[in-house]
């Protein structure tokens, strides 16, 4: 299928098209253009994202699993909330992405869409919901934009997840790609090992990506891979990346976001910058409130009714 370039998409909803390569430069917070700070009544949809590849701004995504984190994060800014499959490991108690069910996907997909009011929702395609064919991939991302209402669908894969992108674009489904480190593929992997590394796995590397956004995703996560290697994909593409674990040259940056506040407890990944020590705050408020119950503070006389 043919793929149009950021160039050639038509311009948002209060952008317009430059009709050339922008140089990076820090986008203006106060413009109805920025995808991170813009003033919009709309939800941020893909074509949004290939403007801003366009003029060459950098965006942030975080991921979400619940309506009230979701509504957090809407109101913050963020432009692009991932319902990703990492809600195995860190919402549904899980040891890897891999036992997710499109059920589980569908239901707090659903509770993120009706949290937020402007940020982009990207659903995941868990493990088993696509790689069969490109009609099962076809009926479940169906699901998930019919039944949850997010406004783009994400899997796995370069090469070999292309003929599912190319069915799920040509039926009106927005795919954001995923190639480099496929947590799904954790069996086959023996764990989460950079990807990307000698000469040849970076010409694959490239490749898979290549062959996505020719099948017409509107953007490629690349997950721990090299921070050269990134930024070499980054500048082959003229759809954007989103960087975790990949260095600073791609288009957006992503991170789960028990990771980003400091919630996941014990070892995360190198590329995680904890902002906040979100677990510490809730076991001393936690603390603070079994201390009050047991000693007799609360609740006070303005706790209670009469």
């Amino acid at each position: 299928m043919t793929q149009l370039s950021p160039a050639q998409i038509p311009a948002a909803e209060g952008t317009a098209a430059t009709g050339g390569a922008a140089s990076p430069a820090k986008p203006d917070s106060s413009s109805t253009k920025a995808l991170y700070g813009g003033k919009s009544s709309r939800r941020v949809t893909v074509r949004d994202i290939a403007a801003a590849k366009e003029r060459g701004e950098k965006w942030p995504m975080l991921t979400a699993y619940d309506a009230m984190t979701a509504s957090v994060f809407d109101e913050a800014g963020i432009p692009v909330l991932l319902v990703g499959d990492s809600m195995g490991n860190c919402h549904l108690g899980y040891d890897s992405t891999v036992p997710v069910t499109m059920d589980e996907i569908t239901i707090l997909s659903a509770a993120v869409v009706r949290g937020t009011k402007r940020a982009l929702i990207v659903g995941d395609l868990p493990f088993g919901a696509y790689q069969e064919s490109p009609v099962q991939a076809l009926r479940n991302a169906t699901r998930l934009v019919k039944e949850a209402g997010v406004g783009a669908v994400k899997l796995e894969g370069g090469e070999r997840s292309a003929h599912q992108v190319e069915l799920l674009v040509s039926a009106g489904i927005p795919v954001m790609a995923h190639v480099g480190l496929t947590p799904q593929s954790v069996n086959a992997y023996g764990g989460y090992p950079v990807q990307g590394r000698g000469e040849e796995a970076a010409q694959q590397l490239l490749r898979d990506a290549k062959a996505v956004q020719d099948a017409g995703a509107f953007a490629v996560v690349l997950e721990a891979v090299p921070a050269e290697l990134a930024a070499e994909v980054t500048r082959s593409l003229h759809v954007p990346t989103v960087g975790i674990g990949a260095g600073v040259g791609c288009d957006a940056q992503v991170l789960v976001w028990t990771d980003m506040a400091g919630l996941t407890s014990g070892h995360v990944p190198r590329f995680v910058k904890r902002y906040a020590n979100v677990r510490e705050v809730l076991g001393n408020a936690a603390k603070d409130f079994a201390e009050d119950v047991v000693g007799g503070a609360f609740p006070a006389k303005e706790h209670s009714f009469r």
